[in-house]
């Protein structure tokens, strides 16, 4: 099968072909497991910090955690799948099943955790497999390309709201405006429709795409909103938003940072944060350890329901290279996604 593969770590802006386009055997499914033929896999900001040794991946590695594919081949013991089924897999691959948190249903913090696509091979490729409890059917009113970041841009951002606090009427901040906040700005709509939602991002045309779904607001990461907000959401890779919108949080207000790993190269820019100013009023600081399974099948649900499709752009597998580029260096709105079959 063809497949894209992370086997060493670089800086993408020094090597804009981090990834090799490889030749590998097709992966053969155990017991409770299911072989998938996939179909797209949605492109994401944390395959950067898997190639730029953020986040460590196990290498070599073929990337990829926005999985939409059809099961080609199901193990013996498998029973929620047949051959023919249209299925998706996101960051979690899977998870022990026993500790204390697996029983309480947040597997997220399991300690045996494995991430799909940096502990092992992802959607980067044109077959993949996965235990059939870490497979979700796929809602028929989406096509494989727009299904595909669904499973992390949308499943996260569905946790990043739920982890906020928010009710209906508090104000809302968004910081960054990709593929992960241009779909938390379409669930806000939805659930909390007296919601105000204020919207910090570099890029005009992500200001503009703001604007156009409903923003009250747009404006610079480093600007002050008309209000302070009753919560943010920090989908950005870097410190310094997080700087400014601890500055636009009322009193008692959560920032909650999406985000699995930050670039350390304006790390200076956590000196600025001051006691007083950023975080006295109670204010909070939250980090998003991604999913559960709960989370996907839960908002795979309401997107179906509610019709949230993403603003999408799509590559062949093999301009995967290109796409993370783009991803890079800011060159795309909404959500990325690479079209394998």
């Amino acid at each position: 099968m063809k497949a894209q593969v992370i086997e060493h770590l670089t800086d993408i802006l020094d090597n804009p072909l981090p990834l090799t386009f490889r030749d590998l055997p097709v992966p053969v499914p155990t017991e409770f497991a299911i072989l998938i033929r996939v179909s797209a896999c949605g492109v994401c900001h944390t395959e950067l910090d898997e190639i730029e040794g953020r986040a460590m991946p196990v290498l070599p590695v073929v990337p990829g955690h926005q999985v939409v594919g059809y099961v080609e081949q199901a193990g013996s013991g498998v029973k929620r799948f047949k051959a023919g089924d249209r299925v998706g897999v996101a960051w979690i691959h899977s998870a022990c099943g026993h500790c204390s948190f697996c029983a309480h249903g947040r597997e997220n913090l399991c300690p045996d955790f494995r991430a799909t696509g940096m502990d092992v091979d992802g959607g980067y490729a044109e077959y993949m497999t996965v235990s059939e409890n870490f497979a979700y059917p796929v809602p028929d009113v989406f096509t494989d390309v727009e299904a595909a970041p669904l499973f992390c841009a949308g499943a996260v951002g569905y946790r990043s709201l739920h982890l906020s606090g928010l009710e209906n009427g508090d104000s809302l901040g968004l910081t960054g405006f990709g593929g992960s906040g241009h779909l938390v700005m379409k669930m806000v709509r939805h659930i909390f429709p007296d919601t105000e939602v204020f919207v910090f991002a570099r890029n005009p045309v992500e200001r503009s795409f703001a604007l156009e779904l409903g923003a009250v607001w747009a404006g610079e990461p480093d600007q002050k909103a008309p209000k302070l907000v009753r919560a943010v959401i920090d989908t950005t890779p870097v410190w310094k938003p997080v700087i400014h919108a601890m500055e636009n949080l009322a009193p008692g207000g959560r920032l909650v940072i999406n985000a699995i790993r930050k670039e350390t190269h304006d790390l200076s820019s956590l000196m600025k944060l001051d006691y007083s100013r950023h975080l006295w009023l109670e204010k909070e600081i939250k980090s998003v350890a991604n999913v559960t399974r709960r989370d996907v099948a839960d908002f795979l649900a309401m997107a179906a329901e509610i019709d949230i499709r993403p603003k999408v752009e799509v590559y062949s597998l093999a301009d995967a290279n290109r796409a993370l580029y783009d991803l890079k260096t800011k060159k795309i709105t909404g959500a990325k996604v690479l079209k394998i079959a």
